[in-house]
């Protein structure tokens, strides 16, 4: 690990001695896509077998900076009114290598067709290992730094609820609920509090538009979001309507940071996006961010709620 990588760490190390300014949950800028990683309400989704995974490269040019992955798999049983999921998380920082399994359930307590209300729960571990031999100090051997190897691990759990209709979605979640009230360290995720209320509109047909607002309390910090997306589609002339063709985003947050968002519908069911985060903070100008995005969506007859309401639409997002 070079000089700029243990630069990096100090500099995360001194922030997370500051009771969490630097302990965040994982950052993505595909959430609006797939809000389950601090939702787990959000996997009611019905009709299909739902695919979601993403990377994350963080700050280009920097050796040791942040590299997220996140894969996600849920359907909802619609004799159950139940969602179930499983997903993994993971991101290296310097030295730091984190795993985050978890389990996820979720119930739909309306059984309506025009809107939907549901609470869900995520279980799983929290496991972190920092491998101090990666270290390349100018002094061959410093006292002053961990050169061993260091698991810890805990158990994690995240809660949220999710009121959904054919124009608005409002949330609210919890993450890492069992760190709540407690500073973070170093070793330690911290408890972040999620709320947001996303506009949906489905009546265009060459075009649909999302605009959301999202706030997150973590520890002593809390982050504003605002995000506009645009689904554009072709006409088919079928009767299952215009096709969706491609989407066009852009998130700002009050970090100073930017997102412009780009995702592809190669065919109806499948979509590959792009994501680049420009940070407008003076001396970060040149680190950019990159993230690329799949979603697989597989029809399922047990997910499916068409055999009970006479519409073919699907409407959740």
């Amino acid at each position: 690990m070079s000089r700029k990588s243990l630069t990096l760490f100090i500099i995360l190390s001194f922030f997370a001695g500051l009771k969490g300014v630097a302990q965040a949950d994982i950052s993505m800028a595909t959430h609006w896509y797939n809000r389950a990683n601090y939702n787990p309400a959000s996997i009611v989704r019905t009709e299909y077998l739902y695919f979601f995974s993403n990377i994350r490269q963080q700050w280009t040019g920097v050796d040791g900076a942040p590299k997220v992955f996140n894969v996600q798999l849920s359907e909802y049983v619609h004799s159950l009114r139940s969602a179930f999921g499983l997903s993994l998380v993971g991101e290296k920082i310097g030295i730091t290598q984190v795993y985050n399994p978890m389990f996820t359930y979720a119930y739909r307590i309306s059984n309506e067709q025009n809107w939907s209300l549901a609470l869900g729960l995520s279980a799983g571990v929290y496991n972190l290992l920092s491998n101090g031999s990666q270290f390349e100090a100018e002094t061959p051997i410093d006292p002053a730094i961990p050169y061993g190897k260091d698991m810890y691990s805990q158990p994690d759990a995240n809660v949220g609820a999710e009121f959904q209709s054919n124009n608005f979605i409002v949330a609210l979640s919890s993450t890492h609920i069992l760190t709540m009230n407690k500073s973070s360290s170093l070793y330690l995720n911290s408890n972040h509090i999620y709320g947001s209320v996303i506009y949906k509109s489905c009546t265009p047909e060459m075009f649909n538009y999302h605009i959301g607002f999202q706030a997150v309390k973590g520890y002593n910090l809390t982050v504003y979001e605002g995000n506009l997306s645009l689904r554009f589609k072709r006409e088919t002339l079928l009767q299952s309507g215009p096709r969706e063709i491609f989407d066009l985003g852009l998130t700002y947050r009050s970090t100073q940071q930017m997102t412009i968002l780009f995702a592809l519908n190669v065919s109806p069911n499948l979509r590959v996006g792009y994501a680049y985060d420009q940070s407008f903070i003076s001396g970060y100008n040149a680190n950019s961010t990159h993230e690329l995005m799949l979603e697989y969506r597989i029809p399922s007859r047990i997910a499916s709620t068409r055999g009970q309401f006479a519409t073919q639409e699907y409407w959740y997002h």
